[in-house]
C-alpha cells in the first residue's frame, strides 16, 4: 500500500513554502526553479496562470494581470481594504456589495482571495508531487494565531479549491515552536515573535515533557513588513512627484518598480549602513535616492513599535515578567531588520540577561518546518522521536452569548486551550415559550454591543411549558482549527439546533486589535453597567414572583398589615427602578424580600406541607418556577409566538431538580 504523504505548508503573505519530514528532520521542498521560497504572487499570462517568480516578473511588466499579498485580503470585507487598494494594482469587482466576500478584477477574471491563494497552494502541491513522484492530497496549513474565524475558513476554502484535504490549521508561532522543539527537548517558557510580511503574532509557550502548550497569544492581522514597504513606497512616489514632476501613482508598473526597489533596499539595510533606491521611469527619467539605516530606522520606527503592545499584553495574560522567558524565537523575514531585533532585546530583557534570540533556523522557513512536524504527527507515522509530542493551542478571545439587558455571558474564556468544549444550561423566562434565539459574541467587554457579533440562530419547536421548566443546554465547541461550533438542545423534548460560526467579513483589523485593550480601559465602567443591569433583572424577577403569588390561596391568609407592607415595598422597588442607582435598587430588593418571608412560607406550606419553611419570596420563586435569581446573567432570545418578549434565564445545572432529564 502506497504511503500517504502529508505535507506542511506555510501559506505566507510574501512567500510560501512546502515541507516534509525526512526521517526525524523537517526539510523544505524546492520548486522547479530550485528556489525554496515560492513568492505568493499569481499572474494571468498568454501562456496561462503562473505562480511564484514567473508571476513576480509579470507583476513588474503587466501589473494589472497579477495579484500579490492575497493573504491580507483573506476573510476580509470591502470596508477593511480601501487604503491598501490604493497601492495595489488590482481593482475590486464593480458589483461588489458591503458584507460580500471580496472579489478582484484581475486578468479579465473576477477572483476571490481564497481562489487566488488556491493557485499558490496548487503550485506547492505540484512541487511536492514532483519531488515525491506521487500524488499529494493531504496537508497541514499554518495561519497567523490572530486569524479570526472568517480568515481561517477562507484558508480552508483555499486548500479545498487546490485539491488538498486540510487536516489541521496550525498557528504560525506554534508551528515555529514545534520546529525548535525538536532541537531543544527541554522544559521552559518560550516567546515566539513572528513578524512576517503581512501579519504579526506573539505567543508565549510552555514546554514540559514533550507538551507544547500555548498559554497566551496576541498580535495584529494587519501589521507586517508590507506596512514598512508601503510607507517607503508612498515617500518615494511623493519624491518622484515633487522632484521630477511625475505623478506615478496611477501607473501600476512604476508603482511595482518602486515596490521592488524598496524591498531590495530594506533587505540591503539589514546588513549594510546605506543603500540606494533606483527606479527607471517610462519617460527616460530616473529616480535615485540614497537612504541610510538611521533614516530607515526612523521611518519604520512607528510600524515596528506597534509590535510592542501585543507582546506586553501576552506576558500579562500569561502572568509572566520578561525575565521569566527562557528563550525567544524570531520568525518571519521582517525579524532580520536590526531595529526589530533591538526592540525584541529590549522587550524581553535579553542582553542584560546574557541571552540572544533564537535564529538558528531560517526565519523564512521555520514555520513550514514546524508544519511538517505536525503533518507527520497527524499522518500516524510519527516515529519514535515524535510520538510523545503534544500540541496545545489557545483561543485568543472569549466567546459567549448576549444576556438579558445586553450583558455578555462568557462560555469559553479567553486563552482557553483548544480544542475546547464548554456547556451552560438555561431555561425560559416566559410561560409557553416555544422558540429561542441565541446571539453568539466574541470579545472581552461586559456588554454585547461592545463585542463582536459572530452569529445568531434559533432553537424552535420547544413544547410549551411553564417558565423555568425547560432545560436548554448550549454547547460551544472550538475544533482543532480554531473554528467555533455552537449547538443548543432542549433536554426534555430533544429539540436541537446547531451552527458552524462563519462571521461576517466586515470586521476591521483595528477593531480586532483593540478588543482586548478596550476591555481593560473600560473595565470599571463596564462592570458597573453590568451590575446595574443584573440588579434590575433581579428586581424584575421578584416583582414578577410577587404578582404571580397574589393569585395563590396563601395571599388570602396574610393580614391586612402584611399585605400593606408588601404593597409598600413593591412600590418602593418599582420607584427605585426609575433611577439608575444600583445600591438603592439593591436596598429595595432586600426590603421586599424580607417583607415576603411569611408569604413564601405559606406558599411552601401549601405546596409541600411545610417542608420549605424559612424561604423568602425570592427563593420561593426559584422553587415554584417563577424564575431564579441566578448569579449569572440571563441570555436574551427572540420569539414570534409568545405573548411577551422572550428571555432565556441561566440556571445552575442541578440533576436533582424534579422532572429534569438525566440525558446529557
Amino acid at each position: 500500500m502506497a504511503e500517504v504523504r502529508v505535507v506542511g505548508i506555510d501559506l505566507g503573505t510574501t512567500n510560501s513554502l512546502v515541507a516534509f519530514m525526512q526521517g526525524d528532520t523537517p526539510v523544505v521542498i524546492p520548486g522547479e526553479d530550485g528556489e525554496r521560497l515560492v513568492p505568493s504572487v499569481v499572474a494571468w499570462t498568454d501562456n496561462g496562470v503562473v505562480v511564484g517568480n514567473a508571476a513576480r516578473t509579470t507583476l513588474l511588466s503587466e501589473s494589472a494581470s497579477a495579484v500579490y499579498s492575497a493573504k491580507r485580503l483573506m476573510g476580509r470585507g470591502i470596508e477593511d481594504v480601501q487604503e491598501e487598494l490604493k497601492l495595489f494594482p488590482f481593482k475590486l469587482a464593480d458589483d461588489l456589495k458591503p458584507g460580500e466576500v471580496l472579489r478582484l478584477n484581475v486578468g479579465g477574471l473576477s477572483m476571490t482571495p481564497p481562489e487566488i491563494s488556491a493557485y499558490v497552494l496548487q503550485q506547492l502541491k505540484k512541487n511536492a508531487e514532483r519531488f515525491f513522484g506521487a500524488p499529494v492530497t493531504k496537508a497541514v496549513i499554518t495561519v497567523p494565531a490572530y486569524f479570526n474565524d472568517a480568515q481561517r475558513q477562507a484558508t480552508k476554502d483555499a486548500g479545498r479549491i487546490a485539491g488538498l484535504e486540510v487536516l489541521r490549521l496550525v498557528n504560525e508561532p506554534t508551528a515555529a515552536a514545534l520546529a525548535y522543539g525538536l532541537d531543544k527537548q527541554k522544559d521552559g517558557l518560550i516567546a515566539v515573535y513572528d513578524f512576517g510580511g503581512g501579519t504579526f503574532d506573539v505567543s508565549i509557550l510552555k514546554l514540559h515533557e514533550g507538551i507544547f502548550e500555548v498559554i497566551a497569544t496576541g498580535g495584529d492581522t494587519h501589521l507586517g513588513g508590507d506596512d514598512i514597504d508601503n510607507l517607503l513606497i508612498a515617500i518615494a512616489l511623493d519624491d518622484i512627484a515633487g522632484d521630477l514632476g511625475v505623478d506615478a501613482r496611477s501607473n501600476g508598473e512604476v508603482v511595482q518598480a518602486v515596490r521592488k526597489a524598496v524591498i531590495e533596499a530594506k533587505i540591503a539595510l539589514s546588513t549594510e549602513e546605506s543603500t540606494k533606491l533606483a527606479v527607471a521611469l517610462p519617460d527616460g527619467q530616473h529616480y535615485l535616492r540614497e537612504i541610510t539605516r538611521a533614516q530607515f530606522d526612523g521611518l519604520s520606527a512607528g510600524v515596528i513599535e506597534r509590535t510592542s503592545a501585543p507582546c506586553i499584553l501576552a506576558l500579562k495574560d500569561a502572568n509572566l515578567t520578561p525575565d521569566q522567558i527562557d528563550e525567544v524565537v524570531l520568525v518571519g523575514g521582517s525579524t532580520r531588520i536590526p531595529a526589530v531585533r533591538a526592540l525584541v532585546d529590549k522587550l524581553f530583557h535579553l542582553s542584560q540577561r546574557g541571552k540572544k534570540p533564537h535564529t538558528e533556523l531560517n526565519p523564512d522557513e521555520v514555520v513550514a518546518l514546524g508544519a511538517a512536524v505536525q503533518a507527520k504527527i497527524l499522518s500516524g507515522s510519527a516515529g519514535s522521536a515524535l510520538e510523545d509530542l503534544l500540541l496545545l493551542d489557545v483561543t485568543p478571545l472569549s466567546l459567549g452569548i448576549e444576556a438579558l439587558g445586553g450583558v455578555v455571558a462568557k462560555i469559553v474564556q479567553r486563552n482557553s486551550t483548544i480544542p475546547a468544549s464548554a456547556t451552560e444550561h438555561f431555561t425560559t423566562g416566559v410561560d409557553g415559550q416555544t422558540n429561542v434565539a441565541i446571539h453568539v459574541v466574541q470579545g472581552e467587554r461586559e456588554m454585547a454591543k461592545d463585542c463582536r457579533s459572530l452569529a445568531r440562530f434559533d432553537l424552535k419547536g420547544i413544547p410549551p411549558m411553564v417558565a423555568g421548566l425547560p432545560r436548554i443546554e448550549v454547547k460551544f465547541l472550538i475544533d482543532a482549527n480554531g473554528i467555533l461550533h455552537v449547538s443548543a438542545r432542549e433536554q426534555r423534548s430533544g429539540k436541537a439546533a446547531e451552527i458552524e460560526v462563519k462571521p461576517t467579513y466586515g470586521l476591521t483589523d483595528e477593531q480586532v486589535e483593540t478588543m482586548i485593550l478596550d476591555s481593560f480601559d473600560n473595565a470599571e465602567a463596564d462592570i458597573e453597567e453590568r451590575q446595574l443591569i443584573e440588579t434590575r433583572n433581579e428586581a424584575d424577577t421578584i416583582l414578577s414572583a410577587v404578582e404571580k403569588g397574589k393569585s395563590h390561596e396563601a395571599w388570602q391568609q396574610l393580614s391586612a398589615d402584611e399585605i400593606a407592607k408588601i404593597e409598600q415595598k413593591t412600590q418602593e422597588l418599582k420607584a427605585s427602578l426609575e433611577g439608575g442607582d444600583r445600591r438603592i435598587i439593591r436596598n429595595a430588593i432586600d426590603g421586599l424580600d424580607k417583607s415576603t418571608t411569611r408569604f413564601a412560607e405559606l406558599m411552601m406550606d401549601s405546596a409541600v406541607g411545610g417542608a420549605m419553611k424559612g424561604k423568602t419570596m425570592q427563593t420561593a420563586g426559584e422553587d415554584i418556577g417563577t424564575g431564579p435569581t441566578a448569579p449569572h446573567p440571563f441570555a436574551k432570545a427572540d420569539i414570534s409566538d409568545s405573548p411577551a418578549s422572550p428571555t432565556l434565564e441561566e440556571i445552575e445545572a442541578d440533576p436533582d431538580t424534579p422532572g429534569d432529564s438525566t440525558e446529557d
